[in-house]
């Protein structure tokens, strides 16, 4: 049995797997589960957790910072900035490795084995930018070195969802690849051979499930926050627009745990006093006061969800901010509110096939992977794309660590 781990670290979900005899062994790091939240909490007084204990912890309202999405800031000065979090001072780098060393500690617990190699999954594109995909990838190798592993090899986690996938669908068909995750937006064109799959071309976006929820948000919870308002002047007559940058960041998992500062809050207090809506800045101020913008990341998420899945009147519920306060969210706001990532798709899978040097016409099946392909309009984009193909859906959230097992043989 190989010492090398496969290892998918998602933005919103990670798992880890070996395989052994042609078979899959996805090794349960949480008890009763195949994959973990890509979270960690950090209780006052404390040891870090990680995972779904990290959620409960945050739902319970333990005292403490919640973080999530920690691999969106790959290749980004944001990923060494030092702040004081569980009592001592780290930047969201120490925070990685000390994630990916838990989930090597547990790994070899359930395994029995010592694992100083590891293959880990990463997007076709971390960042369009040449040097900075290049500085998350060098990031990312760092932490895991940091974690304990001696070597680390990448690949591509669409590549990894194809080796995933040579039995899904028939032998003999042209594939093509759709993973959409909580960051990025990947595709692979790939043909089926005996042993491995032939990889044609591959590229990627960054556009992800964070980017929905984002969108989601902004639309439907930030104006209840006072999101397009506006304020008086200080001195003089007229209005100005509430500045909006408070409200993307606090729509935004990465970055939400960096608002709950005294300069924010002092912005936001005198921002209430000159309110022309005073009560929906008053609900922002009580979010920052009450550190609870993760809580309402996760209502966000939960009505997207809901929408998708066709409730007529899915409810962002926001009681913890203001008795009552439940923005609705339907299956055409959200829409609405997601038009704009279709053409971003459609025009990434397409360019995939350019590059693979084939018309739409030759896909045979499209394979949906990621958690976030269970949006609705991933696949009727797909659909659109190869209007003859057969859309399949694999394991959404084991996939890539399949892939990469198998690969690691």
């Amino acid at each position: 049995m190989t010492n090398i781990l496969g290892i998918d670290f998602g933005t919103s979900n990670s798992a880890a797997a070996i395989a052994h005899d042609g078979h899959v062994f996805r090794i349960p790091v949480e008890a009763g589960t195949e994959t973990l939240p890509t979270a960690v909490f950090f209780p006052v007084g404390g040891g870090m957790r990680i995972g779904a204990a990290a959620g409960r912890a945050l739902v319970d309202g333990t005292e403490g910072r919640y973080m999530r999405a920690l691999k969106s800031v790959l290749g980004t000065s944001l990923l060494h900035e030092s702040r004081l979090i569980g009592g001592r001072r780290r930047s969201v780098a120490d925070i990685i490795a000390a994630f990916l060393t838990e989930l090597r500690t547990k790994a070899e617990a359930q395994a029995g084995r010592r694992f100083t190699r590891v293959l880990s999954g990463r997007p076709v594109h971390f960042h369009a930018d040449p040097a900075r995909d290049a500085q998350a990838e060098a990031d990312l190798r760092a932490c895991y070195l940091a974690a304990g592993f001696e070597e680390v090899s990448f690949m591509a986690e669409p590549e990894a969802a194809a080796v995933a996938a040579q039995g899904l669908g028939g032998a003999n068909d042209l594939g093509l690849i759709v993973d959409i995750g909580g960051g990025t937006s990947d595709f692979t064109v790939f043909r089926t051979q005996n042993a491995a799959p032939e990889i044609l071309a591959s590229h990627g976006i960054r556009l992800g499930g964070t980017d929905f929820d984002h969108a989601v948000s902004m639309a439907h919870a930030m104006p209840a926050l006072g999101h397009g308002s506006q304020l008086r002047r200080e001195m003089g007559d007229g209005l100005l627009p509430v500045p909006v940058g408070i409200f993307n960041d606090l729509a935004t998992w990465a970055k939400i745990p960096f608002l709950y500062t005294p300069d924010t809050r002092r912005m936001v207090a005198g921002m209430v006093k000159l309110a022309t809506d005073q009560q929906a800045i008053t609900r922002l101020a009580t979010v920052l006061e009450d550190e609870s913008g993760h809580d309402l990341a996760f209502a966000v998420e939960r009505a997207k969800i809901a929408a998708n899945g066709g409730a007529a009147d899915a409810r962002i519920e926001m009681g913890f901010i203001e008795r009552g306060l439940r923005p609705g969210v339907t299956p055409e706001t959200l829409d609405a509110a997601l038009a704009a990532f279709r053409s971003d798709l459609r025009r990434a899978a397409a360019e995939t096939l350019d590059r693979a040097g084939l018309p739409a016409s030759r896909i045979g099946r499209v394979i949906l992977v990621g958690g976030s392909s269970l949006m609705g309009l991933v696949a009727d984009e797909a659909a659109a794309l190869c209007p003859g193909a057969r859309i399949l859906r694999s394991e959404a959230f084991t996939a890539v660590v399949d892939g990469l097992a198998l690969a690691a043989r």
